[in-house]
């Protein structure tokens, strides 16, 4: 392809970063150290300072010296995760290129199966974008290899600039599609300012809120005798189940909401007579409208337990992560240095929010300021998964210009 992001990208999707929901360890899968290895050998290849691979837990750090004769403007650091989502494959990724999308439905060669329009309808934009799609049989990896790829080329045309700059650090982390991808991050390390996870769909967007986020466990206990002998004794603990299901509204479902709407989503469900279980997501950008809706799960389990007995029903909440904008309002500085970037680069700067959570979000509550930028890769977690190249190589450009227009100390 003749681009360097894009040959970088294609060497990372070969490499099965999959991570592990269900797992107990941390990284919840092994193999993400595979990529990590690669990526702390290639950025001391590029010349990159400080270089460290945590062993431990998968993380990669690296350091681009200030050359900019003492001015110390704040330090910047770039963030991306290595892990792709457990929900599809990321093993023998085999991309497709096309090097002129025509704008209409895209044949993915391995799965006979298509991207519609229909279904997405951004492709309209990226009509005449080279793009790079799946064959259909697994996810592309574009969240979040497309970030590193972008990084990585940025770090090198960095490098062999005069562009002055501050400190730069860059960092790779595991298990952010599983909410761990900053359990383990050295701040004392990576001592930066504010950062930018990149890590978002347009090219073009610089986004600051995300979801409330928990995950909310229903268990149901029954009483399970011969059918023949169950009146007035039987409690069917699957039966419990569904009827908390139903009872909760049906519109606010991720398949119907959208932008800042909240949702409940049933993720799992499992059971028998004896006993069931339900797990739910539940996400609001609103923190009232978040914390209604926990109280409405707590109201539903002391209703089952009124009618069904007590501790009929356990409710397990656990909180995942917050909303970042309660932290980006007072560093707005570092979103308007990311828009001026984008608009300097030919791009309309938008800010959407995202519907779901980022390291970003959580390194914002550990006192590092961290809005998401786009990559330029959409249809994130499944099989319809691409990424445009002529965004990805805009993305290098907004990157390198977010560090040559520094934030003065």
């Amino acid at each position: 392809m003749g681009s360097k992001v894009v040959e970088r990208f294609l060497e990372y999707i070969k490499v099965d970063t999959r991570s592990d929901e269900n797992s107990t360890t941390f990284p919840s899968t092994a193999k993400q150290k595979n990529l990590a290895k690669m990526l702390a050998g290639e950025l001391k290849e590029l010349g990159v300072s400080d270089v460290v691979f945590d062993e431990e837990f998968g993380y990669v750090y690296g350091k681009i010296p200030a050359n900019d004769g003492g001015v110390s403007p704040k330090t910047i650091a770039f963030i991306a995760h290595m892990d792709t989502a457990p929900d599809f494959s990321g093993e023998n990724v085999k991309p497709q290129i096309i090097e002129k999308y025509d704008g209409k439905d895209i044949l993915l060669t391995g799965s006979n199966s298509w991207i519609k329009v229909s279904d997405f309808p951004h492709l309209k934009h990226l009509k005449g974008d080279r793009l790079i799609t799946t064959d259909g049989t697994t996810l592309l990896g574009a969240d979040d290899k497309a970030g590193i790829a972008e990084i990585m080329t940025a770090v090198e045309e960095i490098k062999n600039s005069d562009i002055p700059h501050g400190d730069i650090w860059v960092c790779f982390t595991p298990d952010e599609e599983v909410g761990m991808g900053t359990d383990g991050i050295d701040l004392d390390y990576l001592k930066a300012d504010y950062a930018y996870t990149v890590d978002g769909a347009y090219e073009g967007d610089i986004a600051y809120e995300n979801f409330n986020a928990a995950s909310a466990e229903f268990e149901v206990k029954g009483i399970s005798v011969h059918p023949g002998e169950a009146k007035d004794i039987m409690v069917n603990a699957a039966l419990i189940a569904c009827e908390i299901a139903m009872k909760l509204p049906k519109r606010e479902t991720p398949a119907h909401t959208e932008d800042r709407e909240g949702f409940f989503h049933l993720t799992d469900m499992s059971g028998d007579v004896v006993s069931a279980k339900l797990s739910y997501i539940i996400r609001d950008h609103d923190k009232s409208l978040f914390e209604s809706r926990l109280n409405r799960l707590r109201a539903l389990e002391v209703a089952m337990n009124q009618k069904y007995g007590p501790n009929t029903v356990t409710l397990t909440i656990t909180h995942s992560y917050e909303n970042m904008l309660s932290i980006i309002e007072d560093h707005m500085y570092v979103v308007d240095l990311a828009k001026d970037a984008i608009f300097s680069c030919g791009l309309e700067p938008v800010s959407s929010p995202v519907r779901g959570g980022t390291d970003g979000a959580r390194l914002s509550f550990m006192g590092l300021p961290c809005p998401n930028l786009g990559t330029g890769g959409y249809a994130f977690h499944g099989p319809y998964e691409h990424v445009s190249i002529d965004s990805m190589e805009r993305v290098v450009k907004i990157l390198k210009q977010i560090v040559a227009n520094p934030i003065d100390k």
